[in-house]
């Protein structure tokens, strides 16, 4: 088993078409695990191996792999999974960076910061997952390594630091300068195996020297290990003493460091795969876990060490064609094998893991075992979902979960032949277990199936997976907006729920205040302002869930409620009648009796669009938006282009791709995430 400083767990991430499956298939040709370079365009990459990803040329579905790469005498396992860059399928980069110990973060070097780079940035700020930066594209016409280096610094707030220059742009763009060893590197062959090292090229020498100087000023500043020398003695700093202050302020996300290439053609591969083995995390980088014991309620910090109790995280499910069901899991402690029984957090009950495979994108290698720091694959754990915790059943812990953003629209469907429809339950219960995302619900007055999403090309997608994979050709009605209903005023009420039935009967007295959040957080903020003990302590949690189950239908139009605070401020009991579920009930039934006194208004979803065009297309655009209520937030010129950011209800954007494509002559390009839900 490699040591745990082998190991590299890493995503790549990026805006649409900015590079990114091209550069993890750079990365598996030079590391020696594929004999030939896929193309996006050619439809035949690695990565990208589902049939929409081949047919739209995006990735739909992170994509995990395994792969070696030899850096300083030391072999390094590098499991890479590389995440797609369209917003619908966000959740995706959510559940990966969950996982993660490091990213490299790819841009456009034409482009900078783009909308979807820029939400998988924050992404990643939020798990705390250290970056390294790969300006691609660098062989592109308006190709501008120092413009994206000051976008991302000023955009994204980030300490990013060149640890490389590009030599020459556009058309001559052939290498890279080395700002830590001094050297240039010369790519010269079509296939980029082979590069030459040699002297900075003398007029490139002044603003090597100039980068060099910023980047040990910028280390000396974070490290202390490199102030000394630095202030006493700059000349003569080795080179791995550079890069182990880099790595240190990597590792704590102090500084990014920036690379450049050009992945298509083959330049600046091998330098970044040095960076990755260098500079990002390995899993004994995070010596210790957060978790929690099994009922919730106690943090525990469990050692990230093989030696350790089994504790590992299920993130992503694969309903295979040959092998069956596939949970991913990432392991923190301890070591899976096969054979062993472990408990599932979410059933309380035990799995056994009969089959473990290491991942290699579309194809899969047996492995007798999954130790700490590694990611893997085991075969048919029927129970085991999305976010579950595999522990050791003598020490059940919970791991973080993974929180996934709630589906924004929905389609009415049915099988188009009625003796499908019980093929089709079947088939979406499968897909929701791949996705979660997805959801899928009943509607109580029509009956029919809706199938919500994150979006058009979402829902079109599994619409289209329906038909190749499964064979179910599915009619689907209008798309529906996921509404949202909310109080705009406080009601004092108190319910009394009383029932006899011959034997012993229920009972349950509460007395509370309904009103809107003040924070306008989703959820409900339940508080207990009961003094006396009017209630007993044990039957509490009952009153919140009930209301709790109340707020996801309505009274207005039946949609969910996004929000409310409950102060529960009275009550009594029945010495012999009182049960919990009879002051969840009372809960319920208190909801449904006043809440149209508190005033509920609908919310409708509202999204940011972002639009780049070319500025003689600026005025139609903006017309376009403001016919569909869309708000004008903000304008600039940015490479030659117009960015326009605009904030336009969901309802209003249905077809709008299609018709930004016509209006521009195909010419301009959009990204629309969700911004906020606001008053109907």
């Amino acid at each position: 088993m490699k040591r745990l400083d082998q190991f590299r767990n890493i995503g790549i991430m990026a805006h649409v078409d900015a590079g990114k499956t091209t550069l993890t298939e750079r990365m598996l040709y030079y590391t020696g695990l594929t004999h030939k370079l896929g193309n996006v365009d050619d439809g035949n990459t690695v990565m990208d191996s589902d049939p929409q990803e081949e047919k739209r040329g995006i990735t739909i579905s992170s994509a995990a792999i395994t792969t070696y790469w030899k850096y300083q005498e030391d072999d390094y396992q590098i499991n890479i999974i590389d995440t797609p860059g369209h917003v619908d399928f966000t959740a995706e980069v959510e559940r990966s960076l969950r996982v993660l110990d490091g990213a490299v973060a790819v841009f456009d070097a034409r482009a900078g910061v783009q909308p979807q780079s820029e939400t998988v940035w924050h992404q990643a700020d939020r798990y705390r997952v250290p970056r390294i930066v790969m300006i691609n594209k660098m062989d592109r016409q308006g190709a501008y390594f120092q413009h994206v280096v000051k976008d991302i610094r000023e955009r994204l707030h980030a300490n990013v630091i060149p640890v490389q220059l590009p030599i020459g742009e556009e058309d001559n763009f052939r290498g890279v300068i080395d700002l830590i060893a001094m050297k240039a590197l010369i790519w010269h062959n079509d296939d980029g195996k082979a590069f030459d090292i040699q002297d900075i090229p003398a007029e490139m020498l002044p603003a090597a020297r100039q980068a060099r100087t910023f980047l040990l000023e910028e280390l000396s500043v974070l490290q202390e290990s490199l102030l000394e020398q630095y202030t006493t003695d700059p000349d003569h700093i080795s080179a791995d003493d550079i890069r182990a202050a880099l790595r240190a302020a990597t590792v704590s996300l102090q500084a990014v460091p920036v690379l450049a290439g050009a992945a298509y053609r083959n330049k600046g591969i091998q330098p970044l795969l040095d960076a990755v083995a260098a500079y990002l995390p390995a899993p004994q980088d995070i010596p210790e876990v957060q978790a929690t014991s099994a009922d919730g309620d106690t943090p525990i910090m469990i050692p990230a060490t093989p030696e350790g109790n089994m504790a590992a995280l299920a993130f992503k499910i694969i309903a295979d064609a040959y092998v069956g069901k596939l949970t991913l899991v990432r392991v923190y402690a301890g070591v899976m094998r096969t054979g062993d029984m472990l408990w599932n957090s979410r059933t309380s009950r035990s799995v056994r893991i009969s089959r473990l495979l290491r991942i290699m994108s579309e194809k899969y290698e047996p492995a007798t075992e999954i130790g700490a720091g590694d990611i893997g694959a085991v075969v048919g754990l029927k129970e085991v979902k999305t976010g579950d915790t595999l522990a050791h059943p003598d020490y059940p812990v919970l791991l973080e979960k993974i929180n996934f953003p709630e589906p924004m629209i929905g389609y009415a469907i049915e099988a188009k032949a009625a003796k499908d429809a019980d093929k089709l339950g079947d088939a979406l219960a499968a897909m929701l277990d791949e996705d979660p995302t997805l959801s899928v619900e009943v509607d109580p007055a029509s009956g029919q199936t809706i199938l919500k999403g994150m979006g058009e090309l979402h829902l079109e997608v599994v619409l289209e997976k329906l038909a190749a994979s499964y064979q179910l050709q599915v009619n689907k009605d209008q798309p529906q907006i996921a509404y949202k209903e909310v109080f705009t005023r406080s009601i004092t009420h108190r319910e009394v729920f009383r029932k006899q039935n011959g034997g012993s009967g229920n009972f349950a007295d509460i007395s509370f205040e309904l009103s809107p959040r003040p924070d306008n957080e989703p959820g409900l903020e339940f508080i207990n302002d009961i003094k006396g003990g009017a209630i007993p302590k044990e039957f509490i949690p009952s009153v919140s869930k009930g209301f709790e189950a109340a707020m996801k239908t309505g009274v207005l139009e039946g949609f969910p409620v996004r929000s409310m605070r409950i102060r529960l401020l009275d009550g009594s009991i029945h010495p012999n009648d009182s049960h919990a579920q009879d002051f969840e009930q009372v809960a319920h039934i208190a909801f449904r009796n006043i809440a149209a006194q508190a005033v509920p208004r609908l919310l409708e979803p509202v999204m940011r669009v972002e639009v780049s065009t070319p500025e003689e297309y600026t005025g139609v655009l903006t017309g376009d938006l403001n016919k569909r209520r869309g708000v004008i937030r903000h304008m600039e010129m940015k490479n030659n282009l117009q960015d326009i950011v605009a904030t336009v209800p969901l309802a209003e954007l249905f077809g709008y791709v299609t018709t930004l494509r016509t209006l521009s002559s195909g010419r301009a390009t959009a990204a629309v995430t969700f911004n906020d839900y606001q008053l109907k």
